[in-house]
């Protein structure tokens, strides 16, 4: 929900905020009105101060006139938001005008004489005024939300229709013609999903977006030879199977991707992920824990009772058929430590609250606490240790892939018999996988890495009898290309499952080992390298202060200049965008540490990021220099000017990032040498021609070798 900045109130306008896109722009406008209706009652008013609040209030309300009318072109054309969305846009309006006229304070003389009023003598209405302009703004982007998910359940819906329209084909000819219509609604279906996806605050819901859109990426190459095959033989049982199973597969998958956009589930209530041990124990812990201050925060029985359901899960471990008899002893052998130590904790405690006036842990009831937390995670130690080594071992089991392998060979030749002795291999390999998957998701650390555990456990469990049908497809047509073709396909996305899994894994043993951090390269910086001392802050002067502030505040301005620039950009996951973006954001972080705000929080990290942001500007420049070459003259001799202008900043700015620093004059001395290679997008803007990057890389699900694969779509020659 947002909140309202008028003195520490809260404000809900009764709509939640799911997406990052809608928080972020809310975020300029409830600093401007926290400006507005925080300042001093006492404030001295000078000519300085009142235009400054003039100038806050005049930009409020031209920004929301500017919002307004955006969103009013917006209910113009979604007629089932027409009311709801006009209502929203009037009182923003009203709510702008009402903070333009109370900041309206040029002649504040006057205004006092013709008793009018203003910020400094009607606070209330001001404090109305933003709290109906956050409210109005905010449901505002709410409901523009909302056609966004219209968007996606609308291309859902095109995608449905023709996907029943492919399971019912009957010719070459006409599988032809659709599934070019369906690899077109997939591509735009990838988009809007890819983009929401980025955009969810939840990280749950990103995990199980994520999944979702793996299912689809895998599944349209799937459907696309499974189809090809049931085709070209029509009588094949296993082929119709392996069909079946990817259609089947496709649509639960479109079904999850709308549960999530739309926070809904089909049966009506929301699936909880099963507790896994890791958080099992974390509770535990906390509860123990919560002891040291409060004796009654809890019952004995309860804390019994939720150790007795961990020791139950433990028991996917020691039930295991691979698990080793050793590593089922210790397990066990943990288990009844962690019992006892916790047994005597409820001794101690209960002894503790029979004493009089007795509000905390005694002495002996804090060395309980601690035998019992330490007990609990030996336990966890164990069983991390067990669940990350059969994962590891079984990965090496099959980085060579020799039963994928002989099963291509075997229905190669034709050989049915062979095919099934393999088959019973893949089997008991799959058995391993999921069961593996499912011990990694008891020890994972995080939920977004849950869902992802089982995401693979389900898809080895799918992949691993589609790959059987598929092999028994081939040992019945051994001469047919398609179905060759087709378990290629099928042993691909396993291998790929494989993959994936190892990158799980190392995320896993991240987590574990507490080195997981923001995955966005321009939020992470380096480790602090020998080159730079430590040093004590400087106090600085107010002109150098001045100096600073202005300094970043030009910064904050480039950034939005090159951000505006990038958002013309057609291919959004272009190298050069992706890198304009890094920079960007890195250069802001920059400004915000001015203000003494955001993730730097020393000089020594403002150093760091300078760096690292030198090192993005040289891969930018080399990008720059490649497309250079694609340029006619003219252009070619304007990005190569600036490009050397950028390349010789960066390299400045390594240096001094890697030179030894101490003291205020050094810091100085680094952001004169950034601020002299500074230069605004807009004259790039003014004399460059638009122009067309070679190369399309487009965001979304495997949409780029969807589109190459549907340009290049070839169909057997006939039987």
């Amino acid at each position: 929900m947002a909140s309202s900045p008028c003195g520490g109130g809260n404000f809900d306008c009764g709509l939640e905020i799911q997406t990052r896109s809608v928080e972020q722009t809310l975020i300029p406008l409830v600093s401007q009105i926290t400006t507005l209706i925080n300042h001093k009652d006492k404030l001295k008013k000078t000519e300085k101060t009142l235009r400054a609040i003039q100038r806050v209030g005049q930009a409020v309300s031209v920004a929301v006139g500017r919002f307004v009318a955006v969103g009013e072109a917006i209910a113009a054309e979604n007629e089932d938001l027409k009311d709801e969305m006009g209502l929203a846009c009037f009182e923003a309006r009203r709510a702008g005008t009402a903070i333009a006229q109370l900041t309206d304070v040029s002649s504040l003389e006057q205004c006092e004489g013709d008793g009018r009023s203003t910020v400094f003598s009607d606070r209330t209405g001001m404090v109305k005024a933003a709290r109906m302009l956050l409210s109005s703004v905010t449901k505002v982007l709410v409901l523009a939300d909302c056609i966004v998910i219209k968007q996606i359940i609308s291309s859902r819906n095109k995608v449905l229709v023709t996907l029943e329209q492919l399971e019912r084909v009957s010719t070459f000819q006409e599988f032809v013609q659709i599934f070019s219509q369906f690899g077109n609604e997939m591509v735009e279906f990838a988009h809007l999903t890819g983009d929401r996806q980025n955009d969810l605050k939840d990280e749950k819901k990103r995990a199980r977006m994520a999944a979702a859109r793996a299912v689809l990426e895998k599944c349209t190459m799937m459907l696309l030879t499974a189809s090809k095959t049931c085709l070209r033989h029509p009588d094949c049982e296993s082929a119709r199977i392996n069909k079946e199973a990817v259609f089947q597969r496709m649509r639960l998958a479109l079904e999850q991707v709308i549960e999530i956009v739309t926070d809904t589930r089909s049966g009506g209530e929301a699936k909880a992920l099963p507790v896994s041990i890791y958080a099992g124990i974390k509770d535990f812990k906390v509860k123990v824990e919560g002891l040291r201050d409060s004796l009654y925060c809890v019952s004995c029985e309860a804390v019994a009772a939720q150790l007795e359901a961990l020791m139950e899960k433990t028991e996917d471990f020691t039930d295991s058929a691979y698990t080793s008899h050793e590593q089922r002893e210790t397990i066990i052998q943990l288990c009844q430590i962690t019992r006892q130590e916790t047994k005597q904790l409820i001794n101690t405690w209960r002894h503790a609250q029979q004493l009089l006036k007795a509000k905390e842990a005694t002495d002996e009831m804090e060395l309980s606490i601690l035998k019992t937390c330490q007990s609990v995670g030996d336990l966890r130690r164990e069983l991390h240790r067990v669940a990350v080594g059969r994962a590891t071992e079984l990965l090496k089991l099959h980085s060579d892939h020799l039963v994928l392998q002989a099963l291509k060979a075997s229905g190669g030749d034709g050989n049915l018999e062979a095919v099934a002795d393999y088959a019973g291999t893949l089997t008991e390999h799959k058995e391993q996988l999921v069961e593996t998957c499912r011990l990694l998701c008891h020890i994972s650390g995080t939920e977004p890495l849950e869902i992802t555990c089982i995401h693979a456990e389900e898809t080895f469990r799918v992949i691993g009898p589609q790959i059987i049908s598929a092999a028994q497809t081939l040992a019945l047509h051994p001469t047919s290309k398609i179905a060759k073709e087709n378990l290629d396909v099928f042993c691909e996305a396993w291998e790929s499952q494989l993959c994936d899994m190892a990158i799980l894994l190392k995320e896993i043993n991240d987590v574990f080992e507490g080195r997981r951090g923001d995955k966005k390269p321009y939020l992470s910086l380096p480790r602090p390298g020998k080159h730079l001392k430590t040093v004590k802050a400087a106090k600085l002067d107010a002109e150098e202060q001045t100096t600073i502030a202005k300094l970043g505040l030009e910064l904050c301005l480039l950034t939005s200049d090159v951000d505006s620039e990038v958002e013309r950009w057609d291919e959004q996951d272009h190298e050069m965008v992706r890198l304009c973006q890094i920079i960007s954001s890195m250069a802001y972080s920059m400004y915000l540490f001015t203000r003494g705000e955001g993730l730097l929080k020393t000089t020594l990290d403002l150093f760091h990021q300078a760096e690292v942001l030198s090192d993005q500007g040289l891969q930018l420049c080399h990008i720059l220099h490649t497309l250079s070459t694609q340029l006619l003259d003219e252009d070619r001799i304007l990005i190569l000017s600036e490009t050397e202008k950028l390349s010789a900043a960066c390299q400045q700015l390594q240096v001094c990032a890697k030179t030894p620093v101490q003291g205020k004059s050094a810091i100085f001395q680094k952001c004169k040498s950034e601020r002299s290679c500074l230069a605004s997008p807009q004259h790039w803007r003014e004399k460059q021609q638009s122009t067309t990057v070679s190369e399309e890389t487009l965001n979304g699900f495997g949409v780029k070798s969807l589109e190459q694969h549907m340009a290049n779509l070839t169909f057997l020659e006939s039987k």
